[in-house]
């Protein structure tokens, strides 16, 4: 982590991520490039969906891949660059055939080494197999929940799930959240862990770094008035006068509430439901 001198309120306390030292130094390559709009939290009608969004500082859109249909040809790690649109790093590859891509980068890799997309790959970070052929134990993440649909989960920075049994065509995998999922095994995922583990440890040390990342202040809904938010009003510093956290809407949120649907389809996946708060 990098420190800097307390020059100013804002500077004490703030730390960084030395990207001097974990990155190549190597520019985006422009043909995997391009300019993209954010929505700013916002849908086609322009009303916000999602709040707390807005601004921050212009973007390139990286396309990273994440489908890996190039199966049985190894790559040769490029670069290691930044991405402003994910917490992890990403590496530029280039495959036997001369083709080159961005993929997402797993720790303990290098530039210079080599990975591969196959059946009958090593068991080494940066290694993507089907999820029967990765033994118990094993770190994995860029998750596929179907079959050739493409990695959708474990892909922020220092993320990892583990590979728990085998099990009549599934395998049981204990995801970053401590929930315990049943994943069929024809599924993909890379061996190894998501690299910038120290992004959690970052501290923004003031609300300009948030502006400039996108992110609008969030008020409290105790600071607000009672036709505002459900915490809100009454004299003075009052409780929020019911037994359950409520969101704007008036839904349960946060502290440990239940939000999942209690019909969703998924369910039948799960064998181990997530463990929040303390005892996670």
């Amino acid at each position: 982590m990098k420190k800097y001198k307390p020059t100013s309120p804002g500077r004490r306390g703030m730390t960084g991520i030395n990207y001097r030292e974990l990155l190549s130094g190597d520019k985006p390559m422009k043909s995997l490039t391009k300019g993209r709009r954010r929505g700013s939290g916002r849908n086609a009608f322009g009303r916000i969906t999602t709040r707390h969004r807005g601004g921050g500082v212009k973007r390139k859109f990286r396309d990273v891949d994440f489908m890996y249909t190039k199966k049985d040809i190894p790559a040769r790690i490029e670069t290691i660059e930044y991405d402003p649109n994910r917490s992890g790093f990403i590496s530029r590859v280039v495959f036997m055939d001369g083709e080159r891509k961005y993929i997402l980068l797993p720790k303990s890799v290098a530039v210079g080494d080599m990975v591969v997309t196959s059946e009958n790959a090593k068991i080494t970070p940066g290694n993507r197999l089907p999820l029967k052929k990765i033994p118990t134990g094993t770190f994995i993440y860029n998750l596929e929940l179907k079959p050739d649909a493409g990695a959708k989960i474990v892909r922020s920075a220092g993320n990892y799930a583990e590979v728990q049994s085998h099990d009549a065509g599934y395998v049981n995998v204990k995801l970053p959240s401590t929930e315990i999922r049943k994943i069929v095994d024809t599924a993909w995922a890379t061996i190894g862990s998501v690299s910038n583990e120290e992004h959690g440890l970052v501290k923004l040390g003031k609300a300009g770094r948030s502006r400039k990342m996108g992110r609008r202040p969030t008020v409290r809904g105790s600071a607000m008035g009672s036709h505002d938010h459900p915490h809100g009003g009454g004299e003075g510093r009052a409780g929020r006068g019911h037994r359950r956290a409520r969101s704007k809407w008036g839904k349960p949120t946060g502290k440990g509430q239940k939000t999942r649907a209690p019909k969703k389809y998924s369910n039948q996946f799960i064998v181990s439901r997530r463990k929040v708060g303390k005892r996670k």
